[in-house]
């Protein structure tokens, strides 16, 4: 159980901690639609719902706390397993969503725009209960920062752990790199390399939802603005194409040669952020004027170089 005093009317009782819990009932409404377009996960608890074979299965998770993330959640309980769940992003969250989850009786961190230590503090209440680190045996993950948490502050925890997913291009980079360097304990999935995943979610997922996010955000006409879009992985592309087909003027910025010929050969403009198209690691060398006559900056890798 959370003892952390509530902050700006979000609700702190019992192992969760919600912007309002009264949205419960909508977030059940919510769910129940996004059920019907996730039949994959519905199929396995129509299946499997009986044998419960996710039984002593005890689940940390750091994904979106989104309606379809419940989806997952509750399938995950159905199965039999125990979960504790965060939102791995400050801005991600549903509240509604989170709240139906918490009334479920699942602990659960999280609220939409957090700040960045209340993010860091809602992912260490996934890890502990009642106080104490919680006896997880698997780790979900999407961007590395509750991998990095366990490994970090509750070492102790790892002995007890058979494996981690991980579902993002930059949480599969920071696993790596602590493969490389000897400081990963534990086995890990990359998830985001999955084909459903990296040509499916992240081009037509972001084709999907990038201009609606922008439009929703800014109340802004697209149409003829200039973007700049930073990357052109399955990511950039999917985002490259929900710009255009708004109308709007895109150019595309990339360091792996294929990605920027593949930019070009879809009839974008490739630039460089840089003058002379050379990067020094100067700030002094980056193109203001490219700055300048961009719109919408969109980035889509988490690659600084």
């Amino acid at each position: 159980m959370s003892t952390v005093t509530a902050t700006n009317n979000v609700t702190s009782l019992h192992d969760y901690k919600v912007a309002d819990i009264s949205l419960a009932d909508f977030g059940r409404r919510e769910i129940t639609l996004a059920e019907a377009e996730m039949p994959a996960l519905m199929s396995l608890r129509k299946k499997y719902a009986a044998e419960k074979p996710l039984a002593h299965a005890k689940i940390l998770g750091c994904i979106h706390m989104t309606v379809q993330t419940a989806v997952l959640i509750e399938t995950l309980v159905e199965l039999g397993a125990e979960v504790r769940w965060s939102s791995c992003n400050i801005f991600s969250t549903q509240d509604h969503a989170a709240a139906c989850i918490a009334a479920a009786g699942i602990a659960v961190y999280a609220w939409k725009g957090q700040t960045e230590e209340e993010g860091e503090w809602c992912i260490e209440q996934t890890i502990l209960k009642d106080g104490t680190p919680w006896d997880a045996n698997m780790i979900l993950d999407d961007g590395g920062d509750l991998t990095a948490m366990v490994h970090d502050k509750y070492p102790e925890m790892l002995a007890s752990i058979h494996g981690i997913t991980e579902e993002t291009t930059t949480g599969v980079h920071r696993l790596l790199e602590m493969m490389e360097e000897g400081s990963l304990k534990v086995p890990a999935i990359n998830v985001n390399d999955a084909v459903t995943k990296s040509k499916n979610d992240n081009k037509y997922g972001c084709r999907h939802s990038l201009n609606d996010g922008i439009k929703r955000g800014t109340d802004m006409l697209l149409s003829g603005k200039q973007a700049l879009v930073v990357g052109y992985g399955d990511v950039g592309k999917g985002s490259a194409q929900s710009l255009r087909q708004e109308g709007m003027i895109v150019r595309i910025s990339e360091i792996d040669p294929i990605c920027a010929m593949q930019a070009c050969m879809d009839g974008y403009e490739v630039v460089s952020p840089y003058t002379g198209g050379i990067n020094t690691g100067n700030i002094t060398d980056i193109d203001m004027r490219l700055l300048q006559d961009t719109d919408i900056l969109v980035t889509c890798t988490g690659n600084a170089n």
